[in-house]
């Protein structure tokens, strides 16, 4: 073989590097061509089609969301005297579903389904609704003809301790006491009895606007029949990344709404009732009418048992001259409070609630002075979303460095 025709190992090397010059020549000119091409591709598409492909940076989402809950904030103080049907319908809504449910699993359509927990919530609450603003109207009228002499037999009880206070301190004049205690307890409680007597007689009129605009009712019927389908259209908005976090949350806001709304709403009518049927057994006379608002306010901690107590122990010192009956009031109370503790709160609400006395207090006063009884109405909700996701978040950061360095 001729040597000459034999490649040496210096021109292979040159062969191989002018190989890769090309190879590489090559794939940048393909590159380039392919990148016109797409930005063309991309230019020439519709508007929606290229908004849906910009991609926002994930470091940018806590702003977006912070954007929206701003927004979500200022519209519902916007539209605050607008919103109150449809909050209303919303709850009643969520209340019921549970009810809705157990018909759709007896082999009812949602519709049907609906209609009926309809039908069995007016056979229930339109009866008790007006026999209850029937009493408590009765009730109103008898207080205001009954204060003035439930003062003067109180102040009698009372003039033991006012000479005891005359004898330490003798530059009191006991007289001028009394007729100021007299006088403005009278006007006070014929002003507070004829004003809730004005509301209660004034509900009827509002109950038939309601009625007759049947906003709520309305609201409440689409929510209750399509409220599957909210939460399923919610569910599939949620962000893939985070979808199961935001799933367990939710679950846990609805364990602590159910447990507190529908809960709490069970306690206030049956100690409503019983605090009422104890204290017209005890013979006091305006028992019906504290009782009911005792239990109404119950849902508010331990201020509807101490006013219900504090006023039935004044109102009895001041009709019995027995203090027997006295002691059967305050037994009445103690029992109920006993009942409530032991029984009906960790049945009924349970103990997983996870919304602590002072928040629901303060919730409820902050949503009265924002929104009046729109925040009322919402106070709850918030706060339990706002005490779920302050446990979330209190709980990463116990998992997160700030937290763990030393």
């Amino acid at each position: 073989m001729d040597k000459r025709n034999t490649p040496t190992a210096a021109m292979e090397t040159q062969l191989l590097k002018n190989v890769a010059k090309y190879r590489q020549n090559a794939d940048k000119k393909t590159k380039a061509e392919s990148e016109v091409v797409k930005t063309k591709t991309h230019t020439s598409m519709p508007i929606r089609q290229r908004m849906t492909n910009i991609k926002v940076p994930s470091g940018h989402n806590w702003q977006i969301w912070l954007a929206l809950f701003l927004l979500f904030c200022v519209a519902i103080y916007v539209l605050r005297s607008v919103l109150m049907p449809f909050a209303a319908g919303i709850v009643l809504g969520y209340l019921f579903d549970p009810l809705a449910t157990r018909f759709e699993k007896w082999g009812m359509s949602r519709v049907w389904a609906t209609v009926l927990v309809f039908i069995v919530v007016i056979l229930i609450a339109v009866p008790a609704i007006i026999l209850i603003f029937g009493m408590v109207n009765e009730q109103l009228s008898l207080f205001v003809e009954a204060a003035p002499g439930y003062i003067s037999s109180f102040i009698k009880r009372a003039e033991p301790i006012l000479a005891g206070l005359q004898e330490r301190f003798p530059s009191l004049e006991i007289a001028n006491i009394k007729t100021m205690i007299k006088e403005n307890m009278t006007s006070g409680l014929q002003f507070g009895g004829k004003l809730l007597k004005g509301l209660i007689n004034n509900g009827f009129a509002l109950i038939n606007l309601i009625s007759l605009l049947l906003v709520t009712p309305v609201v409440a019927f689409y929510m209750l029949r399509d409220w599957d389908k909210f939460v399923a259209k919610v569910d599939n908005l949620l962000p893939r990344k985070s979808k199961k976090v935001i799933r367990e949350q939710f679950r846990q806001i609805d364990r602590a709404l159910s447990g507190f709304i529908r809960g709490q709403l069970s306690v206030c009518v049956i100690l409503g009732t019983y605090y009422s049927v104890g204290l017209k057994i005890v013979g006091l006379e305006l028992g019906v009418l504290v009782g009911f608002l005792a239990g109404l306010i119950s849902f508010i901690p331990y201020v509807g048992s101490i006013s219900g107590f504090v006023i039935s122990i004044i109102l009895a010192l001041a009709q019995f001259n027995d203090y027997t009956k006295v002691l059967e009031v305050v037994i009445v109370f103690a029992s109920g409070q006993f009942i409530e503790g032991n029984f009906l709160t960790p049945k009924l609400v349970g103990d997983n609630v996870g919304l602590h006395p002072v928040w629901v207090m303060f919730a409820l006063l902050a949503g009265g002075v924002l929104l009046g009884f729109l925040g009322l109405l919402i106070a709850v909700p918030v706060a339990a979303i706002i005490g779920v996701l302050t446990r979330y978040a209190i709980n990463n950061y116990k998992q997160s460095n700030l937290y763990l360095e030393e």
